[in-house]
Protein backbone atom coordinates (compact mmCIF):
# COMPACT_ATOMS: atom_id res chain seq x y z
CA UNK A 1 0.00 0.00 0.00
CA UNK A 2 1.40 3.40 -1.03
CA UNK A 3 1.27 6.15 1.60
CA UNK A 4 0.80 9.86 0.91
CA UNK A 5 4.06 10.63 2.68
CA UNK A 6 7.24 8.75 3.51
CA UNK A 7 10.62 7.53 2.27
CA UNK A 8 10.45 6.06 -1.23
CA UNK A 9 11.26 2.32 -1.53
CA UNK A 10 13.35 0.65 -4.23
CA UNK A 11 10.51 0.06 -6.70
CA UNK A 12 9.44 3.71 -6.54
CA UNK A 13 13.04 4.80 -7.09
CA UNK A 14 13.14 2.55 -10.16
CA UNK A 15 9.89 4.17 -11.33
CA UNK A 16 11.54 7.61 -11.03
CA UNK A 17 14.36 6.31 -13.22
CA UNK A 18 11.90 5.01 -15.83
CA UNK A 19 10.05 8.34 -15.83
CA UNK A 20 13.24 10.36 -16.32
CA UNK A 21 13.07 12.00 -12.90
CA UNK A 22 16.40 10.33 -12.12
CA UNK A 23 18.85 10.48 -15.01
CA UNK A 24 22.29 9.04 -15.50
CA UNK A 25 25.20 9.29 -17.93
CA UNK A 26 25.35 5.48 -17.95
CA UNK A 27 22.71 2.85 -17.14
CA UNK A 28 22.31 2.07 -13.46
CA UNK A 29 24.38 -0.83 -12.19
CA UNK A 30 23.26 -3.91 -10.31
CA UNK A 31 22.87 -3.13 -6.64
CA UNK A 32 22.85 0.62 -7.13
CA UNK A 33 19.20 0.86 -6.03
CA UNK A 34 19.00 -0.08 -2.35
CA UNK A 35 15.81 -0.78 -0.33
CA UNK A 36 15.37 2.92 0.47
CA UNK A 37 18.17 4.76 -1.31
CA UNK A 38 20.18 5.15 -4.51
CA UNK A 39 23.97 4.95 -4.68
CA UNK A 40 25.57 7.89 -6.49
CA UNK A 41 28.55 7.41 -8.83
CA UNK A 42 31.52 9.68 -9.50
CA UNK A 43 31.83 11.03 -13.03
CA UNK A 44 35.07 11.59 -14.95
CA UNK A 45 36.51 14.75 -13.38
CA UNK A 46 37.26 16.24 -9.99
CA UNK A 47 38.04 19.82 -9.02
CA UNK A 48 40.52 20.65 -6.27
CA UNK A 49 38.88 23.50 -4.39
CA UNK A 50 40.53 26.29 -2.50
CA UNK A 51 37.72 25.97 0.03
CA UNK A 52 34.29 24.41 0.38
CA UNK A 53 31.35 26.47 -0.84
CA UNK A 54 27.61 26.63 -1.36
CA UNK A 55 26.48 28.43 -4.53
CA UNK A 56 23.55 30.23 -2.89
CA UNK A 57 20.13 30.90 -4.36
CA UNK A 58 21.28 32.87 -7.43
CA UNK A 59 24.11 30.73 -8.86
CA UNK A 60 24.75 27.29 -10.28
CA UNK A 61 27.72 25.19 -9.23
CA UNK A 62 29.22 25.57 -12.73
CA UNK A 63 29.01 29.35 -12.41
CA UNK A 64 30.76 29.20 -9.04
CA UNK A 65 33.57 27.10 -10.52
CA UNK A 66 34.11 29.78 -13.18
CA UNK A 67 34.76 32.46 -10.59
CA UNK A 68 38.43 33.36 -9.93
CA UNK A 69 40.07 31.56 -7.05
CA UNK A 70 37.31 29.04 -6.36
CA UNK A 71 39.08 25.97 -7.73
CA UNK A 72 42.79 25.35 -8.14
CA UNK A 73 42.84 22.73 -10.90
CA UNK A 74 40.85 19.97 -12.59
CA UNK A 75 41.77 16.29 -12.14
CA UNK A 76 41.07 13.60 -14.75
CA UNK A 77 39.85 10.39 -13.11
CA UNK A 78 39.51 8.33 -16.28
CA UNK A 79 43.00 6.91 -16.90
CA UNK A 80 44.10 4.93 -13.86
CA UNK A 81 42.13 6.95 -11.37
CA UNK A 82 43.51 9.62 -9.07
CA UNK A 83 44.55 9.95 -5.46
CA UNK A 84 42.59 12.46 -3.40
CA UNK A 85 44.84 13.72 -0.61
CA UNK A 86 44.01 14.29 3.04
CA UNK A 87 43.38 17.84 4.16
CA UNK A 88 42.13 18.85 0.70
CA UNK A 89 38.63 19.58 -0.54
CA UNK A 90 37.44 18.25 -3.91
CA UNK A 91 34.24 18.67 -5.87
CA UNK A 92 33.27 15.79 -8.17
CA UNK A 93 30.38 15.89 -10.68
CA UNK A 94 28.18 12.81 -10.36
CA UNK A 95 26.86 10.57 -13.14
CA UNK A 96 23.32 10.96 -11.82
CA UNK A 97 21.18 14.08 -12.21
CA UNK A 98 17.61 14.85 -11.17
CA UNK A 99 14.38 16.22 -12.54
CA UNK A 100 12.20 15.66 -9.50
CA UNK A 101 8.43 16.05 -9.65
CA UNK A 102 6.63 18.38 -7.27
CA UNK A 103 6.31 16.89 -3.81
CA UNK A 104 9.46 14.75 -4.03
CA UNK A 105 12.61 15.88 -2.20
CA UNK A 106 15.86 14.09 -1.41
CA UNK A 107 18.60 13.88 1.18
CA UNK A 108 22.12 12.49 0.82
CA UNK A 109 24.55 10.79 3.20
CA UNK A 110 27.95 9.12 2.86
CA UNK A 111 27.83 5.36 2.37
CA UNK A 112 28.85 3.25 5.35
CA UNK A 113 32.19 2.28 3.83
CA UNK A 114 32.95 5.95 3.10
CA UNK A 115 32.33 7.06 6.67
CA UNK A 116 34.40 4.21 8.09
CA UNK A 117 37.53 5.40 6.29
CA UNK A 118 37.03 8.96 7.55
CA UNK A 119 36.10 10.45 4.19
CA UNK A 120 33.76 13.40 4.63
CA UNK A 121 31.29 13.87 1.77
CA UNK A 122 28.44 16.31 1.15
CA UNK A 123 26.04 16.66 -1.76
CA UNK A 124 25.90 20.04 -3.54
CA UNK A 125 23.19 21.17 -5.96
CA UNK A 126 22.62 24.29 -8.03
CA UNK A 127 21.35 27.31 -6.08
CA UNK A 128 21.62 25.44 -2.82
CA UNK A 129 21.86 27.04 0.60
CA UNK A 130 22.42 23.76 2.46
CA UNK A 131 24.50 20.63 1.90
CA UNK A 132 22.91 17.20 1.36
CA UNK A 133 19.32 18.45 1.05
CA UNK A 134 17.67 18.48 -2.39
CA UNK A 135 14.47 20.56 -2.48
CA UNK A 136 11.20 19.33 -3.89
CA UNK A 137 11.01 19.60 -7.66
CA UNK A 138 14.79 20.15 -8.11
CA UNK A 139 16.01 19.87 -11.69
CA UNK A 140 19.73 19.82 -12.40
CA UNK A 141 23.10 18.14 -11.88
CA UNK A 142 24.51 16.70 -8.66
CA UNK A 143 27.99 17.24 -7.25
CA UNK A 144 29.79 15.60 -4.36
CA UNK A 145 32.19 17.43 -2.10
CA UNK A 146 34.86 14.95 -0.97
CA UNK A 147 37.38 15.56 1.79
CA UNK A 148 39.58 12.66 3.00
CA UNK A 149 40.45 13.30 6.64
CA UNK A 150 42.85 10.50 7.63
CA UNK A 151 43.69 8.30 4.61
CA UNK A 152 44.36 9.40 1.01
CA UNK A 153 41.97 7.55 -1.31
CA UNK A 154 42.24 6.22 -4.86
CA UNK A 155 39.07 6.98 -6.83
CA UNK A 156 37.83 6.22 -10.33
CA UNK A 157 34.71 7.03 -12.36
CA UNK A 158 31.81 4.94 -11.12
CA UNK A 159 32.97 4.74 -7.51
CA UNK A 160 30.11 5.15 -5.05
CA UNK A 161 30.88 7.29 -2.03
CA UNK A 162 27.41 8.61 -1.23
CA UNK A 163 23.76 7.67 -1.43
CA UNK A 164 20.53 9.62 -1.72
CA UNK A 165 17.16 8.95 -0.12
CA UNK A 166 13.94 10.28 -1.70
CA UNK A 167 10.91 11.43 0.28
CA UNK A 168 7.31 12.16 -0.61
CA UNK A 169 6.21 15.34 1.17
CA UNK A 170 7.60 15.74 4.70
CA UNK A 171 7.11 12.57 6.76
CA UNK A 172 6.89 12.98 10.52
CA UNK A 173 9.33 11.03 12.64
CA UNK A 174 7.89 7.79 14.00
CA UNK A 175 10.24 7.63 16.97
CA UNK A 176 13.75 8.40 18.19
CA UNK A 177 16.26 6.09 19.81
CA UNK A 178 19.42 7.10 21.66
CA UNK A 179 22.31 4.64 21.39
CA UNK A 180 25.20 4.34 23.82
CA UNK A 181 28.79 3.21 23.49
CA UNK A 182 30.12 -0.27 24.29
CA UNK A 183 33.46 -0.03 26.08
CA UNK A 184 33.32 -3.40 27.87
CA UNK A 185 34.27 -5.90 25.16
CA UNK A 186 34.96 -9.59 25.84
CA UNK A 187 38.28 -10.30 27.54
CA UNK A 188 41.20 -9.69 25.18
CA UNK A 189 39.07 -8.08 22.48
CA UNK A 190 39.36 -4.42 21.45
CA UNK A 191 36.49 -2.01 22.01
CA UNK A 192 37.36 -0.17 18.84
CA UNK A 193 40.08 1.00 16.48
CA UNK A 194 41.98 4.25 16.14
CA UNK A 195 43.21 5.28 12.70
CA UNK A 196 46.96 5.63 12.24
CA UNK A 197 48.16 8.94 10.87
CA UNK A 198 50.33 9.02 7.72
CA UNK A 199 49.27 5.58 6.51
CA UNK A 200 49.04 4.41 2.91
CA UNK A 201 46.45 5.04 0.22
CA UNK A 202 43.08 3.29 0.48
CA UNK A 203 41.97 2.04 -2.95
CA UNK A 204 38.18 2.19 -2.94
CA UNK A 205 38.03 -0.87 -5.20
CA UNK A 206 40.46 -2.85 -3.08
CA UNK A 207 37.92 -4.89 -1.12
CA UNK A 208 39.75 -6.77 1.62
CA UNK A 209 43.04 -5.72 0.02
CA UNK A 210 44.46 -3.54 2.81
CA UNK A 211 46.15 -4.99 5.89
CA UNK A 212 44.27 -3.51 8.82
CA UNK A 213 47.35 -3.32 11.05
CA UNK A 214 48.96 -0.86 8.62
CA UNK A 215 46.06 1.57 9.02
CA UNK A 216 44.52 0.92 12.44
CA UNK A 217 45.52 0.22 16.02
CA UNK A 218 43.17 -1.51 18.48
CA UNK A 219 41.69 0.45 21.37
CA UNK A 220 41.57 -1.22 24.79
CA UNK A 221 39.64 0.73 27.44
CA UNK A 222 40.81 1.05 31.02
CA UNK A 223 38.09 0.77 33.63
CA UNK A 224 35.44 1.10 30.92
CA UNK A 225 36.64 4.41 29.52
CA UNK A 226 38.80 5.88 26.77
CA UNK A 227 40.05 9.40 26.01
CA UNK A 228 39.30 10.74 22.54
CA UNK A 229 42.13 12.82 21.10
CA UNK A 230 40.88 15.80 19.04
CA UNK A 231 42.90 14.95 15.92
CA UNK A 232 42.20 11.21 15.94
CA UNK A 233 39.48 9.14 14.27
CA UNK A 234 37.90 6.12 15.94
CA UNK A 235 35.71 3.19 14.96
CA UNK A 236 33.54 2.14 17.91
CA UNK A 237 30.30 0.21 18.32
CA UNK A 238 26.98 0.74 20.02
CA UNK A 239 26.02 -1.15 23.14
CA UNK A 240 22.50 -1.74 21.79
CA UNK A 241 21.39 -3.62 18.72
CA UNK A 242 19.60 -1.56 16.08
CA UNK A 243 16.59 -2.88 14.19
CA UNK A 244 14.78 -1.16 11.33
CA UNK A 245 11.48 -2.78 10.35
CA UNK A 246 10.28 -3.16 6.76
CA UNK A 247 7.86 -0.24 7.09
CA UNK A 248 10.44 2.27 8.34
CA UNK A 249 13.81 3.84 7.54
CA UNK A 250 16.23 5.40 10.01
CA UNK A 251 18.90 8.08 9.98
CA UNK A 252 21.48 8.70 12.68
CA UNK A 253 21.92 12.35 13.52
CA UNK A 254 25.48 13.27 12.45
CA UNK A 255 25.93 15.05 15.75
CA UNK A 256 23.72 15.54 18.77
CA UNK A 257 25.48 18.44 20.58
CA UNK A 258 23.76 17.76 23.87
CA UNK A 259 25.34 14.28 24.01
CA UNK A 260 28.98 15.41 24.15
CA UNK A 261 31.95 17.17 22.59
CA UNK A 262 32.32 14.79 19.66
CA UNK A 263 30.83 13.78 16.33
CA UNK A 264 29.47 10.25 16.08
CA UNK A 265 28.58 8.76 12.70
CA UNK A 266 29.27 10.38 9.32
CA UNK A 267 27.22 7.83 7.39
CA UNK A 268 23.74 7.96 8.80
CA UNK A 269 21.27 5.90 6.70
CA UNK A 270 19.84 2.62 8.01
CA UNK A 271 17.65 0.90 5.42
CA UNK A 272 14.54 -1.22 6.06
CA UNK A 273 15.58 -4.66 7.26
CA UNK A 274 18.78 -3.55 8.98
CA UNK A 275 19.34 -5.67 12.07
CA UNK A 276 16.30 -7.91 11.64
CA UNK A 277 18.61 -10.92 11.28
CA UNK A 278 18.88 -13.37 14.16
CA UNK A 279 20.91 -11.73 16.90
CA UNK A 280 20.48 -8.25 15.42
CA UNK A 281 23.12 -5.75 14.30
CA UNK A 282 24.83 -3.04 16.24
CA UNK A 283 25.58 0.44 14.96
CA UNK A 284 29.22 1.00 14.08
CA UNK A 285 30.12 4.57 15.00
CA UNK A 286 32.63 6.82 13.28
CA UNK A 287 33.77 9.08 16.10
CA UNK A 288 35.90 12.21 16.19
CA UNK A 289 36.29 14.54 19.17
CA UNK A 290 35.62 18.16 18.26
CA UNK A 291 38.00 20.59 19.96
CA UNK A 292 39.23 19.13 23.23
CA UNK A 293 40.20 15.71 24.61
CA UNK A 294 37.03 13.97 25.77
CA UNK A 295 36.43 11.01 28.08
CA UNK A 296 34.00 8.38 26.82
CA UNK A 297 32.63 5.88 29.34
CA UNK A 298 30.85 2.58 28.85
CA UNK A 299 27.13 3.09 28.38
CA UNK A 300 27.44 6.80 27.63
CA UNK A 301 24.86 8.07 25.09
CA UNK A 302 26.62 9.00 21.85
CA UNK A 303 24.11 9.36 19.02
CA UNK A 304 20.44 9.54 18.13
CA UNK A 305 18.51 7.49 15.58
CA UNK A 306 15.47 9.06 13.94
CA UNK A 307 12.93 6.69 12.37
CA UNK A 308 10.67 7.75 9.48
CA UNK A 309 7.85 5.87 7.72
CA UNK A 310 8.33 4.25 4.34
CA UNK A 311 5.92 5.34 1.60
CA UNK A 312 5.56 1.63 0.79
CA UNK A 313 7.28 -1.62 1.70
CA UNK A 314 10.43 -2.17 -0.41
CA UNK A 315 10.73 -5.13 -2.76
CA UNK A 316 13.87 -6.25 -0.98
CA UNK A 317 15.18 -5.64 2.53
CA UNK A 318 18.67 -4.70 3.68
CA UNK A 319 20.91 -7.75 3.55
CA UNK A 320 18.51 -9.66 1.32
CA UNK A 321 20.98 -9.66 -1.57
CA UNK A 322 24.03 -9.81 0.66
CA UNK A 323 25.60 -7.02 2.66
CA UNK A 324 28.99 -6.31 4.14
CA UNK A 325 27.49 -5.11 7.40
CA UNK A 326 24.31 -7.09 8.20
CA UNK A 327 24.70 -8.88 11.53
CA UNK A 328 27.69 -6.71 12.39
CA UNK A 329 29.36 -5.98 15.67
CA UNK A 330 32.57 -3.97 15.75
CA UNK A 331 33.76 -3.97 12.15
CA UNK A 332 36.11 -1.94 9.96
CA UNK A 333 35.15 -1.02 6.41
CA UNK A 334 35.10 -3.70 3.72
CA UNK A 335 38.48 -2.46 2.42
CA UNK A 336 40.44 -3.97 5.34
CA UNK A 337 41.47 -7.51 6.24
CA UNK A 338 42.29 -8.23 9.88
Amino acid sequence: MVQETGVLPDHEIEALVAEGAIRSDLPLETGQVQPASLDLRLAQDAYRLRASFLPGKDRSVAEMLQEPGVHMHRIDLTDKGAVLETGCVYLVPLQESLRLPAGISARANPKSSTGRIDVFTRLVTNRSKAFDDVPTGYSGPLYLEVSPRTFPIMVRPGDRLAQVRFKRKRPDALKEKVVSIDLEPPEGQPAGYRAKQHSGVVDLRGIGAHEAAQFWEPVFPRHGRIVLNPEDFYILVSRETVKVAAHEAAEMAPIAPELGEFRAHYAGFFDPGFGVNKGGSRAVLEVRSRDVPFILEHGQPVAKLIYEPMAAKPSGLYGGKGSNYQGQGLKLSKHFAL
